[in-house]
């Protein structure tokens, strides 16, 4: 009898969701950098071994919002907690206990939704830290498990998947055996772009960018894909596109390096930059950007 579980990943921003869920899938999903909110969409990943098959819900990291993306960012969050069968909470294992872990805490006392605590980052703490991290979430929830793991380094994600098969229930599968994420091409190549401009801005630009895919060709031998970028304001601009072009050459080049490795074929890769003053305040320009409500 096949079985299925659909398990939200929730926690603030910058804990290592994402890296935890590239991990478990063993393919690269969800865009990781160093800087905190990278994730804006829900990305749903999809796991199947043998006779099971694990849903996993990424979500953006909740956080206070201060503009109508932010807004976008958290109801995601909590939407996904709400279509969830269980819910694993990341933390940063040497992180003192936040209004975020409280609030993501008392929905799960209300709700009655089983969760995970998965202590993350453990590579960087030691035994007691991590032990001290335990006792204190213990006394604020009743976690179905503890599981201390390295998303990065891949330590104890087999330990975690134990724990999440507790969640599992006869049901058919929602999606094909080999189906690893229900994302368009079109957002993934997207959220690759903007993955590179974070990665090789790092610094020096804000998170006010946004990437949309105005072409999208696949010519069998080659993809052909044009992309827009937008940013905030015209210096920004300026540091995205780099002296001489330089550095928009090095975003399109790590780019198309992984959709090569994606799509197993050639890509031809033609990124603009564009202004769009605060569109982060927008409503509008972020549902047009890529960041809709579901319900709507």
């Amino acid at each position: 009898m096949k079985k299925t579980a659909f398990i939200a990943i929730v926690g603030r921003p910058n804990v290592g969701k994402s890296t935890l869920l590239n991990a478990i899938l063993g393919e690269k999903v969800a865009i990781v950098s160093s800087k905190p909110q990278t994730t804006r969409n829900r990305i749903t990943g999809i796991y199947t071994k043998g006779d099971e098959q694990y849903v996993f819900l990424d979500t953006p990291g909740m956080h206070s919002p201060k503009n109508s993306l932010g807004e976008f960012m958290v109801k995601t969050a909590d939407t996904s907690m709400k279509d969830a069968d269980a819910v694993v909470l990341v933390v940063d294992t040497g992180k003192e206990i936040s209004s975020v872990e409280e609030n993501v805490i008392s929905y799960l006392k209300k709700s009655g939704i089983p969760s995970i605590l998965a202590l993350n980052k453990i590579d960087a703490y030691d035994a007691e830290t991590v032990a001290h991290t335990i006792e204190k979430y213990a006394s604020r929830h009743s976690f179905s498990a503890f599981v201390p793991i390295s998303a990065k380094k891949n330590k104890n994600i087999d330990a975690l998947m134990q724990e999440c098969s507790q969640f599992l229930t006869e049901s058919d599968w929602f999606f094909p055996e080999d189906m690893i994420t229900d994302q368009p091409e079109r957002q993934i190549v997207a959220e690759i772009i903007r993955e590179k401009i974070l990665r090789t801005l790092n610094k020096e630009i804000p998170h006010g960018t946004a990437v949309v895919i105005e072409e999208f060709k696949d010519e069998d031998t080659l993809i052909r894909i044009r992309a827009e970028i937008f940013c905030e304001k015209a210096s920004h601009k300026g540091i995205i596109v780099g002296k001489g072009g330089a550095a928009l050459k090095l975003i399109g080049t790590y780019a198309r390096e992984d959709l090569e490795k994606l799509f197993g074929t050639k890509v031809y890769l033609n990124l603009w930059v564009k202004v769009k003053e605060n569109w982060r305040e927008s409503a509008r320009t972020v549902s047009n950007f890529g960041y809709r409500d579901e319900d709507k």
